[in-house]
């Protein structure tokens, strides 16, 4: 185990500085500066290597935590890398974009700050790059069977990777031009700047899986099509259909969904030349929704140069420590800051969206809001306490309801659940033969380490369903629902 008097002798959770605010909206680089390693081995020897480590089971991929953090202690740092991939295809994801729910578990934040699990993960995959740990793991033989991955989101790479590997030609399909799905286009780079994406992408090329951007199967190729070409296909298009705010105003120029926002911008920081792009230079920007892609259009809008930004939750706001509906070790939901709220503007809670006010051309001038009241367990607004935001560029972030459907047809149509989810079985199998689901079009709108935790699943069911048996890896099963996100 790490230092078995760590957790005496360090009590203090210690992280990364993040840039200063002025010098880091200057541009698109991640916000934290590089980790001390004495901090980080200090802050390792404070894992317990508990009798039972719940960070195993609050963590869907059941990432091997309190081996890394003695490994990463002790200075084995290559031992950590491989004990960190032999569950988590790519830790450089989560380790940034995943709110750590091993964290809320951790043993240690009964009465103590919890271990930075996240902080560490980060750090042994970024070594392990830059050292050159990380090499292709091309399969020993070809099975001959071949396997279509329709999204390239998390959930497919994942399954993508494990299915290569197994010894099965993989090809994966995305509509967009570039690979990588959310990662690539949904994800501000202040949060994960794109390289450690295409790292990972190359590493996957060389072993073996075959990428196809610019495809749009239901358009380019039919889905019969697909089945009548691959043995196998499995669907990870994801949750992208966003939540709307059907309220008056709601067809006003200026009133975009955040996608139709956060898109481009990641686009022009690719290099494109995006024409008519929505940007929030000089305007007064409201952003609707509190979640983590709110928080991605609040800091994309200090980017632009806003004049002001104010961000709208119709909730209450979350209390800083855990409430007793909330114990431990389950994941709580707490007021947090994000990079992006320490960069400015405005957080109101109990605010409730009921129009959207416009100039004389049809523009979006304002928001009108009222406070939030909450009868008979219903969110309602509240009379006589409405008043005006100043907006010229309304993002709306409420989060999303299911994936796309309007692509399939013919045979290859799967069932939509009543939660707008596409239909699986225990197996990750839908009513098609040979078709699969995994990650968010199955699952609903969730977190990363599912998606990946998802792919992995899926790829031993397909891999079991074209072979007889696997000993690929299933961390989670289909009927597995806990530390679902909701809507925003």
């Amino acid at each position: 185990m790490a230092d078995p008097k760590g957790f005496l002798k360090t009590t203090e959770r210690e992280l990364p500085a993040r840039r200063p605010v002025p010098v880091r909206i200057m541009d698109w680089k991640e916000v934290y500066e590089p980790g001390d390693r004495a901090v980080l081995k200090r802050q390792a020897s404070r894992c317990m290597d508990c009798g039972v480590p719940f960070c195993h089971s609050a963590c869907p991929l059941g990432n091997l935590i309190p081996e890394w953090n003695d490994l990463t202690w002790r200075g084995a740092d290559r031992s950590a890398i491989e004990r960190l991939h032999a569950t988590n295809n790519f830790p450089e994801f989560t380790g940034r974009l995943c709110p750590a729910p091993c964290e809320s578990a951790c043993v240690l934040g009964i009465n103590q700050p919890a271990v930075t699990i996240k902080q560490i993960e980060v750090s042994i995959i970024d070594e392990a790059f830059e050292k050159g740990w990380v090499q292709p793991q091309p399969p020993q033989r070809l099975t001959g069977h071949t396997v279509a991955v329709v999204g390239s989101g998390p959930a497919g790479l994942a399954a993508a990777q494990q299915l290569t590997r197994a010894g099965h030609t993989v090809v994966v399909f995305e509509r967009d031009d570039r690979i990588g799905g959310l990662l690539r286009y949904g994800i501000p780079d202040f949060k994960m700047e794109k390289r450690h994406l295409d790292i990972r992408l190359q590493q996957m090329e060389e072993e073996g899986t075959r990428f196809r951007p610019g495809v749009e199967i239901g358009r380019d190729l039919s889905w019969d099509e697909l089945r009548g070409r691959y043995d196998a296909v499995l669907i990870a298009t994801g949750a992208t259909v966003p939540r709307d705010l059907p309220i008056p105003g709601r067809d006003l120029d200026g009133v975009h969904f955040a996608m139709d926002y956060l898109v481009p911008s990641n686009r022009v920081g690719a290099g494109d030349e995006i024409a008519n792009q929505i940007t929030a230079s000089g305007k007064h920007v409201v952003v609707i929704g509190g979640g983590d892609t709110g928080a991605d259009c609040i800091g994309t809008a200090h980017r632009h140069g806003a004049r002001s930004v104010t961000n709208l939750a119709i909730g209450r706001q979350p209390g800083t420590e855990r409430g007793d509906d909330q114990p431990w070790p389950t994941m709580p939901t707490l007021f947090e800051v994000q990079s992006a709220h320490e960069e400015g503007g405005e957080r109101t809670y109990l605010a409730s969206t009921v129009e959207f006010l416009g100039d004389d051309e049809g523009r979006v001038r304002a928001v009108r809001v009222a406070e939030t009241e909450y009868i008979d367990g219903r969110r309602v607004p509240k009379s006589g306490t409405e008043r005006e935001i100043p907006a010229e560029l309304v993002l709306i972030a409420m989060g999303f309801t299911g994936p796309e459907t309007h692509s399939y047809e013919g045979d290859t149509t799967p069932v939509v659940t009543d939660r707008g989810s596409l239909q699986r079985d225990g197996e990750y199998a839908t009513a098609i033969p040979g078709v699969f689901v995994a990650g968010d079009a199955g699952r609903g709108q969730s977190l990363i380490v599912w998606a990946i935790a998802e792919g992995r699943s899926a790829a031993a069911a397909i891999d079991r369903h074209l072979m007889g048996a696997t000993v690929l890896p299933a961390p989670v099963a289909v009927t597995d629902v806990a530390f679902r996100v909701q809507p925003a």
